[in-house]
């Protein structure tokens, strides 16, 4: 099973269009283009996820003045997007069709390939403090890598071909959830990862 995107060569940079953070501030929030092929016979159903695994663990540290985060801080996972049960003969997301521009407490009802279902993004958590922005963030919301983070981030959407046409998960859901609903009807996976850096000291393509 193979993964591609128009918008982007795996480990390439992918461009603020598809963002939601941009060095002037909020980016385009665009899905990008998706398309993957080869799924096996029996898939019933795909579901997708979209990973950071740079996130830094402190989220104090984020836009501290005067600090850089190290590249060697602690990380850990934070998901920008989350999709179940898209239909066996969707096997293409054309970019912007699921996301658009950033929206301040989360899209109520985001689009996207039709009878799929999308979950909650990891902004829920990141924003549940602040009273301007919390909200329940559904959806694709793109890369906002802290401004002061030596590392760069990479951004990894990974497609799961599944034996099961409708997931076992709650209305309201996230990505952890949907990856221990997938577990034992994978039957083919495919990934394909952008870089995207907010540090003006960062080269994200090096």
């Amino acid at each position: 099973m193979q993964l591609r995107s128009n918008d982007f060569d795996n480990g390439g940079v992918l461009a603020a269009a598809f963002a939601a953070g941009a060095p002037d501030g909020f980016g385009g929030n665009r899905n990008p283009h998706l398309a993957w092929s080869g799924a096996p016979e029996g898939t019933r159903s795909f579901a997708l996820v979209c990973i950071d695994p740079d996130a830094p663990t402190d989220a104090s540290l984020a836009g501290k003045e005067g600090v850089a985060i190290p590249v060697e801080h602690v990380r850990g996972e934070f998901y920008h997007w989350a999709v179940a049960d898209i239909p066996a003969t969707v096997t293409e997301i054309p970019a912007g069709s699921a996301a658009d521009g950033f929206e301040k407490g989360g899209k109520r009802d985001p689009r996207g390939p039709a009878g799929a279902r999308q979950g909650l993004n990891s902004y829920t958590e990141w924003f549940a403090g602040d009273a301007g922005m919390r909200g329940d963030y559904l959806g694709y919301d793109g890369p906002y890598p802290p401004p002061n983070d030596l590392r760069v981030h990479r951004y990894i959407f990974r497609v799961f071909a599944l034996d099961v046409e409708k997931l076992d998960l709650p209305a309201r859901f996230a990505a952890p959830d949907l990856l221990r609903a997938i577990q034992g009807h994978v039957l083919a996976e495919a990934a394909v990862h952008g870089r995207y850096s907010l540090n003006p000291a960062v080269d994200p393509a090096g």
